[in-house]
């Protein structure tokens, strides 16, 4: 029986290790398109989850606002005995018969205070729904920067692996003539030189891939453990044509998320105003009372207590007007404060969204220039490469066309994040 267990055993982990869909090596790989990448962290991230829960706080603020308003209602009930006591009124006694009383009492009160606090916890709850949205563009637009730069990182290892390869074949070459007899060691050491060079700044790119992949997977909210592939490639994603979109596009200030919520700002201090100036206002209450008693005696007794009692009363401050006019003007100055603020930020937002249209326009330029500049420089690299093997070139050459070569290539890698940092920067002052 031990034995058939056993075996049935090592015939489920085979099957498990054959079978694609339960292989686990599979189980720490997630794959993702830079959407699904947005979406994932959008619905996982804890900073999002976070603002999520101010605005339930915030709509729960203004909730209690409004339960502060409504009619409060409280009930109580109460037994006493005398202990056989009666009242002695001269001519006639009083039986104080044991009893219990219940009682219901309703209370309004209303304020000027009240109504405005209304208003500044929906403020509130704007600012926080605001806020949400702003947080949850930043994660999008986070994601976005790390894959691109996982993308151009990859690129910039294939580039990498590419020259080590043509360097390698050189330095083979090289390291043959020089076993022949036709060539210099010199030569041969020269080319070692650069492809340990190479071969150096592929582990440190290797490295900063790494760093990159972390950052994404921190974004992501996924263990240290998780292989993330990358469905798209940068091919897939720059579209020049969205980007000339983009140029084209009008700035509506309302539409910037730091616009709107300074904005709410610059209204909660003006709300702040009279907020101050009804701290001292009037507060009307009106109460209305429920009595009910049972005698535990068929005793004659006294029951002073009217079953029914309504009231109304109007509390007015009096000699805090001096101190409420310094809170008043004191508000009062940090409104204009805001609305200097405000003002100055729709100046700076404007200035900022023609800096980024100028950035875009240099980082496309600088894309094709250093785009041809690549084209260029594995030609020359190629030609002179070509000339070594025949002898024709001197090492010196080719070390020379190389380091041209990989600044080229390191110049247009640089080029690509310029248009994705810059197009990312435009769309989330635009709100695109």
């Amino acid at each position: 029986m031990r034995d058939n267990l056993l075996k049935l055993g090592l015939f489920l982990l085979t099957l498990s290790l054959a079978w694609p869909g339960v292989a686990q090596d599979n189980s720490h790989k997630v794959s993702f398109s830079l959407a699904e990448a947005q979406q994932y962290a959008v619905e996982h991230n804890r900073t999002l989850a976070n603002a999520s829960l101010d605005v339930q706080k915030a709509q729960a603020v203004k909730w209690q606002r409004i339960a502060a308003m409504l009619p409060q209602v409280s009930a109580s009930s109460s037994y006493s005995n005398s202990l056989g006591y009666k009242m002695d009124l001269g001519p006639m006694k009083i039986s104080m018969t044991p009893y219990m009383t219940f009682n219901i009492s309703t209370t309004v009160a209303l304020s000027g205070a009240q109504i405005v606090s209304l208003g500044i916890a929906d403020i509130s709850r704007r600012m926080a729904d605001i806020t949400q949205e702003k947080t949850e563009r930043q994660i999008s637009d986070q994601v976005e920067t790390l894959y691109f730069s996982a993308l151009v990182t990859e690129e910039t290892l294939r580039l990498l692996h590419e020259n080590l390869a043509s360097m390698q074949k050189l330095h083979a070459i090289t390291q043959n003539s020089v076993d022949v007899g036709v060539a210099e060691q010199t030569d041969a050491d020269q080319l070692q030189v650069q492809v340990a060079t190479m071969e150096s700044t592929i582990k440190t790119t290797e490295r900063s891939l790494e760093m990159v992949y972390n950052s994404l997977r921190l974004q992501l909210c996924l263990e240290e453990g998780v292989d993330i592939v990358l469905t798209q490639g940068i091919d897939d994603l720059l579209n020049m044509q969205t980007t000339s979109d983009l140029l084209a596009a009008e700035f509506d200030i309302d539409d910037n998320y730091d616009y709107k919520l300074l904005k709410e700002s610059t209204e909660l201090a003006r709300k702040q105003i009279a907020l101050t100036g009804w701290t001292t206002g009037p507060t009307l209450s009106v109460y209305h009372q429920f009595n009910a008693r049972h005698n535990f005696s068929n005793e004659a007794t006294m029951n002073m207590t009217p079953p029914n009692m309504l009231g109304a009363q109007l509390n007015i401050p009096l000699f805090a007007f001096g101190k409420n006019y310094a809170a008043i003007k004191d508000a009062r100055l940090a409104y204009k404060k805001q609305l200097n603020t405000l003002e100055d930020t729709e100046l700076s937002l404007n200035v900022q969204h023609s800096q980024l249209l100028y950035n875009l326009r240099s980082a496309i330029e600088k894309y094709e220039i250093q785009k041809q500049n690549v084209a260029v420089a594995k030609r020359v690299f190629d030609n002179i490469a070509k000339k070594y093997e025949f002898g024709v070139a001197s090492s010196l050459d080719v070390t020379n066309s190389g380091t041209n070569l990989i600044a080229a290539q390191s110049s247009y890698v640089q080029s690509l994040l310029e248009i994705v940092n810059a197009q990312i920067s435009l769309e989330q002052l635009l709100n695109k």
